[in-house]
């Protein structure tokens, strides 16, 4: 497919979406931790100002009132920076997970994507964090489209808790079509991978296809695929690619620890092991930067950085293939 050249805001998507999804879900109730105009819902306040709540700086409230919510029958949204949320996580673990209530937790400004703000405003935990909550759901979309049909499968179908998980911008457009199945449990084969297959998910799916284009370019069959429902995962894809390639990178603005690079080892370590290099962060915070990009490479995870390090990977499959050649001629 041809490289993304254009981006989209997932918090305009995400205030867009609330919008249309208000219009038909009369029960819909939006919550804010005084992130609207940040996070894009300011879209719902103003719309439907008579179901939007700003508990103000306080995410605990924000997490408990949106149970509350849910027990009496509406459907609450809570919305505000990934980074702000964790600090409710004992509300989201106590009150939400516990009592299986249906809670929609949307949260923007997920990994690196606050590249200005600095480690204090970009969470590399979240996911590790969720994933573990009994009978969650995870999701971090890529694509515009990809994006408005979890939001709203999320928020108007699914019964139940549910996190998703936003970039600030950065939204590569990779033109997923309305009419495809883009669903909580799926994933999307962007590129079919051949020698390899990069996992990613949210903006790392466009750096990902960088990485692809330029090992391809190199006589390297890297294919990508979008890993966008982390929790329930797609197994049945994931072991597919691992037992035709034999080679999987997981790529993620996120820790290694806890995230896609740990959910795609622990499953193939139980279905089909395969040998699997983690890209993501690693036992380091992040840092201030004046673009996304510009931040990515300075945590070693610019397409050319991704690039270089897969194709040392694939050195040691080229080796064995070699040497099994030999072994077989003689």
């Amino acid at each position: 497919m041809p490289l993304p050249t254009r981006e989209a805001s997932y918090r305009r998507i995400l205030g867009r979406v609330l919008v249309e999804v208000g219009a038909v879900l009369r029960d819909l109730v939006v919550l804010d931790a005084d992130t609207a105009r940040s996070t894009g819902v300011i879209e719902f306040a103003r719309e439907y100002p008579s179901r939007y709540v700003n508990v103000g700086i306080s995410e605990q409230d924000l997490l408990a009132t949106a149970a509350g919510l849910a027990v009496s029958g509406k459907i609450p949204v809570a919305t505000t920076f990934s980074m702000f949320i964790m600090r409710g996580w004992e509300q989201v673990r106590n009150t939400i997970a516990r009592d299986k209530l249906n809670v929609k937790i949307i949260a923007t400004h997920s990994g690196l994507s606050d590249y200005m703000d600095g480690a204090s405003h970009q969470c590399l935990e979240d996911i590790a964090l969720m994933r573990v909550l009994p009978e969650f759901v995870v999701l971090a979309p890529s694509d515009p489209t990809l994006t408005r049909a979890v939001l709203r499968e999320a928020i108007a179908e699914h019964y139940g808790p549910v996190y998703v998980r936003l970039g600030r911008d950065n939204a590569p457009i990779l033109g997923y079509r309305e009419d495809e199945d883009l669903h909580i449990g799926g994933s999307r084969v962007v590129v079919e991978p051949v020698d390899a297959a990069i996992m990613s998910y949210g903006p790392m799916v466009r750096v990902a296809l960088e990485a692809s284009e330029i090992l391809r370019r190199k006589g390297l069959g890297v294919g990508v695929i979008d890993i966008y429902s982390l929790k329930p995962i797609d197994k049945e894809t994931v072991v597919k690619y691992a037992e035709k390639t034999g080679y999987i990178v997981t790529l993620e603005d996120h820790s290694v620890y806890g995230g896609l690079g740990s959910i795609v080892a622990e499953l193939l370590a139980e279905e089909s092991p395969t040998r699997i290099m983690r890209l993501g962060t690693r036992d380091r915070f992040g840092a201030s930067a004046r673009s996304y990009y510009e931040l990515l490479e300075y945590m070693g995870l610019s397409p050319e950085q991704v690039a270089s390090k897969i194709e040392q990977f694939l050195a040691r499959k080229r080796g064995v293939e070699v040497e099994d050649r030999r072994t077989r001629g003689s």
